[in-house]
């Protein structure tokens, strides 16, 4: 069992580069910086598959997480159609306007 329910593995997979894997990746890469620079050893050359396994945790990390934001807007989505559904009196269909009739008539001043 993982931390999200059995529903969500019908949701597709999201792509292995996103905003946050790639986020959190650079947060763990500047957490090795961090760490060298206050134990005072050359920041970019100490410790590289510290650097490397960093960036990992927080590419895998991040990866996690978008796929329980993935599942998260998946739901609200699925619970607000339903509702919709059920309650058809509360959202009337509008009637369809063409773009001339809502845009006001441009008369250039000169």
């Amino acid at each position: 069992m993982g931390l999200l329910p059995e529903e969500a593995k019908v949701l597709p997979p999201p792509g292995l580069v996103n905003r946050n894997s790639v986020w959190l990746g650079l947060c763990g890469w500047a957490t090795a910086m961090f760490h060298n620079s206050l134990n005072r050893r050359p920041a970019l050359k100490a410790g590289v598959h510290r650097q490397a396994l960093f960036v990992t945790i927080g590419w895998f990390i991040g990866y996690h997480l978008t796929k329980h934001e993935n599942y998260t807007y998946a739901r609200l989505d699925r619970d607000m159609n339903e509702y919709i559904r059920l309650h058809p009196e509360n959202f009337p269909e509008k009637d369809k306007k063409t773009f001339a009739e809502i845009v006001e008539p441009f008369h250039p001043i000169r």
